[in-house]
C-alpha cells in the first residue's frame, strides 16, 4: 500500500486545460468577448443616438438624443471607429515600452468602462468624454491581448497556436453578435443611457475575469519587453506635456472667440488619421537599414494597404449610413415584431460565423489543386464585391429618394451579407500578408501598420461628413462603389508585377 502511494504522488497531476489548451485561453477568451460586447454594443447605438432627438409620438421614437444632423453623426461615427485602430500602435507601445501586456490591458478595461459609465450621463460633454475614453481604452486593449494569447504558447511552432487564435476568434464574434441584441434593443427601444450603462457592465465583467484569473495568464505577459530608460521617459513625460499644452491653448483660443463648434474637434483628428498612416509607411519605405528584398515586398504592400482603405471606407458605414437608412427608410415588421434597427448590426458576426469555416476550407481545396488566387486576386475580389454593394444599396435608395416609401428590410439583409463575404476574402488574408511581408526590423509594428488602414478609410468618410455631403445620396452612394470596383480591377491589372515583388507571398 505505502508502494502505491509512493508511485502515485510521485506522478505529476494532469495539466487542466481549456479544450486542450492552456487556461489563459479561457481568460482572454470571456475578457475579449465582453470586451466586443461592450464596444459593439455601444456602436450600434452610437448613430441613432447622435441624430435622435426630440420624442416623437408618431413613430413611438423615444428622442433624447443629440439631434445632430446625419452627416455630422456619420462623420462623429467615423472619426470614434478610426481613433480606435489609430490607439492600437501606441497601445502597443505602452505594452512594449511602460507598462507591459497584461498591465497595460488591466488599465485599458477600466478606462474603457469608465468611458461607458461617461456616456450612460446626460450631456453632451460626458458623451464625448466617454466616447474619446472608449476609444483610447480600446486601442490600449486590442494591441495587448492579442499578444497575451501568443504568450500562452511555446513559441510559433506550438502547434495549438492557431486553433488557440482560432478560438479566440470565436469570442470576439460571440460579443459582436450579442451585443446589439442585448444593449442595441434596450438602448433602442427603452432608453439611450441604460444602454450605455450596459455596455459599461459588460466591460466590468471582463475586467473583473482578467483580474481573477490572472494566475492562469503567462508570466511574460507581465513583463515590459523594452522598458523605457530613464532619459527616454523623461523625454517622452516634456513632449507629451508640450503636445497637450499646445491643444490647450489653441482650443481655449477658438472657444473664447466663439468660434468651436463640434467641426473643431474633429477636423484636426480627422487630418491627422490620413497623415499618420502616410507618414508611417514612408518612414518604413525609406529605411536605408531595409534590404532590397524588403524594400520591394514595401511597394507591393503599399497597394494592398490604399486597397484595404478603400474597402473600410465603405464597410464601416454598415454603422453608420446603413444604419441611419435601416431607421428611416426600412419596412422592418417580421411576423408581426417591429425589428429594432441594431439588430441588423448582429448580421456581420453571424455571418462571419457561418461563412468563415467554408472560405477555410475552400482555400484549402483550391491550394491542394495549385488554383488558390493570389492575394492581390482575393483583395480584388474584395473590392469588386463591397463596390457592388453599394451599387445594390443605391436601388432602395433610389426608391426612397425624397419621399416617406419604405422597402424591405432584405435589402440591408443582402447588403450586409456581401459585405461579409468582402471581409473574409480581405481581412484574414490582410492580417497574414501583413505578417508575412514585414520587414525584420518592423515585424511587430506592421500589424498595427495595417490597422492603420482602417483609420485612413475612416476618416475619408469623416471628411465626407464633415462637409456635410449627403453620405446616403444616390450620387454618392454610387461614386463609392465606382470608387472600390476601380480599385479592385486596377490592382488586379498590376497583379503580375504585384506578385513579382512578393516573391510568391500567398
Amino acid at each position: 500500500m505505502a508502494s502505491s502511494l509512493t508511485k502515485d504522488s510521485a506522478t505529476p497531476a494532469p495539466e487542466k486545460t481549456f479544450f486542450g489548451h492552456p487556461r489563459g485561453l479561457a481568460t482572454l477568451f470571456m475578457t475579449e468577448m465582453w470586451e466586443r460586447f461592450s464596444y459593439y454594443g455601444m456602436r450600434a447605438l452610437l448613430v441613432l443616438y447622435l441624430v435622435s432627438g426630440g420624442a416623437d409620438a408618431a413613430t413611438g421614437s423615444q428622442g433624447g438624443g443629440l439631434g445632430y444632423t446625419a452627416a455630422i453623426s456619420t462623420a462623429i461615427y467615423s472619426v470614434y471607429v478610426a481613433l480606435v485602430y489609430l490607439m492600437a500602435m501606441p497601445g502597443g507601445w505602452f505594452g512594449d515600452r511602460v507598462w507591459g501586456a497584461r498591465k497595460t490591458v488591466a488599465i485599458a478595461g477600466s478606462v474603457i468602462m469608465v468611458g461607458h459609465v461617461a456616456l450612460a450621463l446626460p450631456g453632451q460633454i460626458s458623451f464625448f468624454v466617454g466616447l474619446l475614453l472608449v476609444a483610447a481604452g480600446s486601442g490600449l486593449l486590442k494591441a495587448n491581448i492579442s499578444t497575451m494569447v501568443g504568450h500562452l504558447y511555446k513559441g510559433v511552432d506550438d502547434p495549438r497556436r492557431d486553433s488557440g487564435f482560432t478560438i479566440f476568434y470565436i469570442g470576439i464574434n460571440v460579443g459582436a453578435f450579442a451585443a446589439p441584441l442585448v444593449i442595441g434593443t434596450i438602448g433602442e427601444t427603452v432608453n439611450w443611457h441604460i444602454g450605455f450603462l450596459l455596455a459599461a457592465v459588460g466591460m466590468g465583467i471582463g475586467l473583473l475575469v482578467f483580474l481573477l484569473a490572472g494566475r492562469t495568464l503567462d508570466p511574460k505577459s507581465s513583463q515590459v519587453p523594452n522598458p523605457l530608460t530613464p532619459a527616454e521617459r523623461k523625454a517622452v513625460i516634456v513632449k507629451g506635456l508640450a503636445v497637450a499644452a499646445v491643444v490647450a491653448v489653441f482650443y481655449t483660443a477658438v472657444t473664447m472667440a466663439g468660434m468651436f463648434t463640434i467641426k473643431w474637434a474633429l477636423y484636426p483628428i480627422t487630418i491627422a488619421g490620413l497623415i499618420i498612416p502616410v507618414a508611417v509607411l514612408v518612414r518604413i519605405k525609406r529605411d536605408k537599414d531595409l534590404t532590397p528584398g524588403e524594400q520591394g515586398k514595401m511597394s507591393a504592400y503599399i497597394w494592398f494597404f490604399v486597397a484595404a482603405a478603400v474597402f473600410w471606407m465603405i464597410y464601416d458605414q454598415g454603422g453608420s449610413t446603413l444604419s441611419l437608412f435601416g431607421d428611416k427608410n426600412s419596412e422592418r415588421s417580421l411576423f408581426g415584431w417591429e425589428v429594432p434597427t441594431v439588430i441588423f448590426q448582429s448580421l456581420n458576426p453571424l455571418f462571419v460565423v457561418a461563412l468563415a469555416p467554408i472560405f477555410a476550407t475552400v482555400w484549402v481545396l483550391l491550394a491542394r489543386r495549385n488554383r488558390e488566387p493570389s492575394t492581390i486576386v482575393k483583395f480584388s475580389v474584395a473590392l469588386a464585391i463591397v463596390g457592388a454593394s453599394f451599387f445594390v444599396f443605391a436601388i432602395p435608395l433610389s426608391q426612397t429618394a425624397g419621399n416617406d416609401t419604405k422597402v424591405t428590410m432584405w435589402w440591408l439583409v443582402l447588403i450586409f451579407l456581401m459585405h461579409t463575404v468582402a471581409e473574409l476574402c480581405l481581412s484574414p488574408v490582410g492580417l497574414s500578408v501583413t505578417t508575412k511581408m514585414a520587414p525584420q526590423k518592423y515585424s511587430s509594428q506592421m500589424m498595427g501598420v495595417w490597422f492603420l488602414a482602417v483609420t485612413a478609410g475612416d476618416c475619408i468618410t469623416g471628411l465626407l461628413g464633415l462637409a456635410e455631403v449627403k453620405m446616403d445620396g444616390v450620387g454618392v452612394i454610387l461614386f463609392q462603389a465606382a470608387a472600390a470596383a476601380l480599385a479592385g480591377l486596377a490592382i488586379y491589372m498590376y497583379r503580375k508585377k504585384v506578385d513579382a515583388l512578393v516573391e510568391g507571398t500567398k
